[in-house]
């Protein structure tokens, strides 16, 4: 990230879909602009279904991806891990927290990405109101309506 380069954090509410389907739509646009994308979830069995969905959610659209420690590391397009590091091994600029846990490194990227469900809202609103009062970040929340679709707002 740039000095001057404001972080932008997107807050994701699931409430209707998991992190397994939504997080692929994500991760294909960040791809799609020429960006790579740092994954993050602490528990091994999430990074098992999200490492599963990017392989087969969208069929016609495998997208590139492998663990965090591997050999290929840092050719990976999309790099999986249970802990975020202030220089992702795969030169990623964006970061996606899958598990709902904010992590203050994630300010270090240029987009980070927190994906909740209501299970975590309490910690996501005490981030948005601690991330809003802060004049050196860019809030943004999207909510899903009951057909999927993701729209921007409160």
């Amino acid at each position: 990230m740039t000095e001057q380069q404001i972080p932008r954090v997107d807050f994701y509410r699931l409430t209707r879909d998991p992190v397994e389907r939504v997080l692929p739509a994500i991760a294909t646009r960040v791809l799609g602009n020429g960006d790579r994308l740092l994954v993050v979830a602490a528990p091994a069995m999430q990074r098992q279904a999200i490492d599963g969905a990017l392989w087969t959610l969208q069929p016609a659209s495998f997208l590139p991806h492998g663990p965090a420690g591997s050999p290929d590391e840092a050719i990976e397009p999309i790099l999986l891990s249970g802990a975020i590091a202030a220089d992702a091994p795969n030169g990623a600029t964006h970061v996606a927290l899958a598990d709902g846990e904010w992590r203050e490194e994630a300010l270090g990227f240029a987009r980070a990405f927190l994906l909740f469900d209501n299970s975590r809202i309490d910690d996501a609103r005490a981030t948005w109101r601690a991330l809003a009062a802060r004049e050196d970040v860019d809030n943004r929340f999207w909510k899903q309506d009951d057909r999927g679709r993701w729209s921007e707002g409160p």
